[in-house]
């Protein structure tokens, strides 16, 4: 644990303090979001953030690299350098991006070509496993399988940046849950398989810790392009580490009453820590079709424009899809390996005080307006 928590402040540190020349680098360079109808900033301000975030992974990767256990790792430095060199890929696109507004195509080629670096170096789903069976993929399902997936989850970090600190916060969050899960599996389960996915996920989390400083509302500067197609994909990448590698019966070998659920957790738990990303994605797909638009043509009717246009603050917004996420992935994870009766019941509290403080703006807002109408003689 030692290692893994000097890897998180390293990747903090590094961000938080190459925060400020990437700032100044991308106000010289021309690489500014404006203000746009559907942004809900109010000031041009600097993107680049994601740099610093890549400078900071790399770092941890680094250090990892002679860190006396995680160095012993043949696989998570072979891992790590393979996904490293796809973040680089994929950030260099984004900072393009944030710097000149590529075509749609060119991003999405962009995407592509990081994910099969990526599966270059063998982060790839070589087979699902469900309790009670695996199925082998090969190697063109395998492919395949995983660049829809790392596409998926890149788009969908990309979509839920739309906030003072709202997708640091959320992917941090949703990192340091996956870190807890997977050290679980490296630690106490012997599974040396879901040590890559630890690291790459505690580098997350810090990198986020490192950036929230400024990027927490009102924003010195954005992650852009470069840093939610970064998060996405190494998110993608974690996931991809284990789940794609792993065994689910052999889970919670060591936990009284950890059974077929906590065999599901693979496959449920990278869908929870990013539940809100993924549904803010399906409900921009679907809305987008019907309205006869192409999914890639932004509006601002994402989860978080609706939280505001329902009496939300930007701060009390983020706070909320904040809760959310860490219900979502903490219970779902806690109910599924520990299965007791107070951890059902703390996971049942917190989605009472998530629900009550998404829905008290719209209520308050609604008995202010009931109210101010006069009652008629």
């Amino acid at each position: 644990m030692r290692e893994y928590m000097l890897v998180m402040l390293v990747a903090a540190a590094a961000c938080y303090l190459t925060a400020g020349l990437w700032r100044r680098i991308a106000a010289r360079s021309g690489a500014i979001a404006a203000v746009r109808a559907r942004d809900v900033h109010s000031t041009p301000t600097p993107y680049f953030g994601g740099v610093a975030m890549l400078v900071g992974v790399g770092l941890a990767f680094l250090l990892a690299s002679h860190l006396p256990w995680l160095s012993k790792q043949a696989v998570v430095t072979h891992d790590a350098l393979g996904i490293f060199l796809a973040a680089l890929v994929i950030c260099v696109v984004g900072g393009i991006d944030d710097a000149i507004d590529l075509p749609v195509i060119a991003k999405v080629f962009g995407q592509v070509l990081a994910a099969g670096v990526a599966v270059y170096f063998g982060v790839r789903m070589y087979w699902i496993s469900l309790p009670g069976a695996i199925y082998t993929l090969d190697p063109i399902a395998s492919t395949i399988v995983t660049v829809v997936f790392i596409f998926v989850c890149v788009n969908a970090i990309n979509l839920v940046d739309g906030l003072d600190g709202l997708a640091a916060g959320v992917v941090g969050i949703g990192a340091s849950a996956m870190f807890c899960y997977t050290y679980f599996l490296a630690r106490w389960e012997n599974l040396l398989v879901a040590t890559t996915a630890s690291l790459i996920t505690v580098a997350i989390t810090g990198a986020c810790l490192g950036f929230l400083p400024h990027n927490a509302h009102p924003a010195k500067m954005f992650m852009g392009d470069s840093g939610s197609m970064l998060l996405g994909l190494l998110l993608a990448c974690s996931t991809i580490s284990f789940t794609g590698q792993l065994d689910s019966s052999v889970i919670g070998s060591s936990l009284t009453g950890a059974g077929v659920l906590a065999a599901w957790l693979p496959l449920i738990l990278p869908i929870a820590i990013m539940f809100l990303p993924l549904l803010d994605l399906v409900m921009a797909y679907i809305r987008r079709t019907i309205s006869g638009k192409w999914w890639f043509q932004a509006d601002k009717q994402h989860l978080h424009h609706r939280l505001i246009e329902r009496g939300h603050s930007q701060v009390s917004a983020v706070i909320v899809m904040y809760l959310w996420t860490a219900v979502i992935a903490y219970g779902v994870m806690g109910v599924a390996l520990l299965r007791t009766r107070v951890v059902v019941a703390l996971t049942g509290v917190a989605f009472i005080v998530a629900a009550a403080v998404t829905i008290w703006p719209w209520l308050r807002k609604k008995m202010a307006v009931h109210e101010a109408v006069p009652i008629s003689e």
